[in-house]
């Protein structure tokens, strides 16, 4: 489709394009973190670890595996998968904490 367009709106038109997938990444995100919360509020009541790092490092093995098979460079999904692995830790610690103090009052 963008060969029969000027180079401006070929550009204009992949622009177009990442703003959509940027847009849909952030909400899949948003959904991701929703599902996580959850995760972390049942850990907190049944008062389970924050971490999970056997889980953490199936995760890992499992995403590089879907990069590569995505030809995308697994080195760079794995550093993704690994800030939003600290990210949702960093909220379970979060919830437990709130969930602790609750408890004591």
């Amino acid at each position: 489709m963008t060969d029969q367009l000027s180079p401006q709106d070929a550009l204009l038109d992949l622009r177009r394009s990442i703003d959509n997938i940027d847009a849909a990444l952030v909400a899949m995100l948003a959904e991701r973190f929703r599902c996580t919360k959850a995760v972390g509020a049942l850990k907190a009541r049944c008062d389970m670890p924050p971490a999970d790092p056997e889980r953490e490092a199936r995760q890992i093995t499992r995403l590089r595996q879907l990069a590569e098979d995505a030809h995308l460079d697994p080195d760079f999904a794995e550093k993704f998968l690994n800030f939003i692995i600290h990210e949702v830790i960093r909220h379970h610690e979060a919830i437990a904490k709130q969930s602790a103090e609750s408890a004591a009052k």
